[in-house]
């Protein structure tokens, strides 16, 4: 991937950059893996908003990802390389050889016409899924699960990966991206390679209209709010939030501890990304 600048023939393109797409192979999505997609706008099943300032937003059909890699033994050939609208990795469509078609997150250097193929007997390459416990240490690795057979759900963001560091009975030492380091069950399936698209962490959104193109509404400060809207609100003139910073409800905003104790996978937790 390469990044393109845009023309600056307005203000809010000026500094605006894009991807080139040039990894792009079809602009056609393979229809018997679309979904449709139905927007929330940030509220849950009984109509509330729990999460803010989403909404809007150009309709997009959901792609059927396959995260647990379960056909073993059977090869698959890349056939196109596509750009997904709901993550910021690009995905591959590969056709097996019994006839089945399924997409899966593009690693770099995986082109069209490779196979790939996923099990313990599968070579260790760039694209195949193996059990953690066959994987050599020191290989990156994403897309990784944490209970077997449930689906990779770790490292799938671009430009991402995992490296295998130590292997120790039933479980396997994995460095995450954050730099935490936890164990995991050996027969749980990984992806070789490091994940595509490692540029876009340096794309510049250039205009607030590109955000509301992905469903994300404006954020205003609590400052700026009457009192009874939030705890920073009101005062004459410009004043600051008077105390510790507060959400909306009231709650400390910064140092405040949200996550619940005596949680399973705490356990596995070898060093915590914050380095506690």
């Amino acid at each position: 991937m390469a990044i393109r600048k845009i023309n600056p023939t307005s203000p809010g393109q000026r500094g605006m950059t894009r991807s080139d797409y040039s990894e792009i192979t079809t602009s056609t999505p393979e229809k018997s893996l679309l979904r449709s997609l139905n927007k929330k706008s940030g509220r849950n099943n009984t109509g509330r908003i729990t999460c803010r300032h989403k909404g809007g937003g150009v309709k997009k059909a959901y792609r059927v990802i396959d995260f647990k890699r379960e056909k073993f033994g059977i090869p698959a050939t890349v056939k196109t390389v596509e750009y997904d609208p709901n993550r910021n990795v690009r995905i591959s469509l590969c056709f097996y050889a019994d006839g089945e078609k399924r997409y899966i997150l593009t690693p770099e250097g995986l082109n069209v016409g490779d196979k790939i193929v996923s099990g313990p007997e599968a070579p260790v390459q760039t694209g195949n899924a193996l059990p953690l416990e066959l994987i050599p240490l020191g290989t990156f690795v994403h897309n990784i699960e944490m209970t077997p057979g449930r689906g990779g759900i770790l490292v799938r963001a671009a430009g991402n990966s995992a490296q295998v560091m130590a292997k120790e009975g039933n479980y396997v030492t994995v460095k995450l991206p954050s730099g935490e380091m936890r164990m995991i069950r050996k027969e749980c399936l990984a992806t070789i390679g490091v994940l595509g698209n490692a540029e876009y962490k340096n794309l510049s959104i250039g205009k607030a209209g590109r955000k509301r193109y992905m469903g994300i509404r404006p954020t205003v400060r609590g400052v700026t709010m009457n009192p009874c809207d939030h705890p920073h609100g009101g005062g004459e003139g410009k004043t600051g939030p008077g105390g510790n910073p507060k959400t909306p409800w009231g709650k400390p905003a910064l140092g405040y501890k949200t996550r619940k104790k005596g949680k399973a996978s705490d356990k596995l937790i070898v060093r915590r990304r914050n380095k506690r």
